[in-house]
């Protein structure tokens, strides 16, 4: 079994690696994204792969308002949960 100390460097070394990955990716899709921006399209085609950008429109129920104007149906439907959350610092 390797040291605690050790996994957790491991686990430093790739996060960072991770993130440095995370950043390259997100720059390659801002570029796609201009030039769809530029050409006034929502898609993209190469020779091997399809980009789209497109507006996405989405339904959600304000809790919110919810639980401030009909706090008893809110507490009637809400439901808790347990999770567990790791985290590494």
């Amino acid at each position: 079994m390797k040291n605690i100390d050790t996994i957790m460097r491991e686990l430093a070394q790739y996060t960072r690696l991770q993130e440095e990955t995370a950043a390259i990716i997100d720059g390659l899709k801002d570029e796609l994204k201009a030039i769809m921006q530029e050409r006034n399209t929502d898609t993209l085609t190469g020779t091997e792969h399809k980009a789209s950008y497109k507006a996405v429109v989405s339904s959600r129920i304000d809790t919110t308002a919810i639980k401030k104007e009909m706090p008893e149906v809110a507490a009637k439907y809400t439901r808790t949960t347990e999770t567990r959350r790791f985290t590494f610092a």
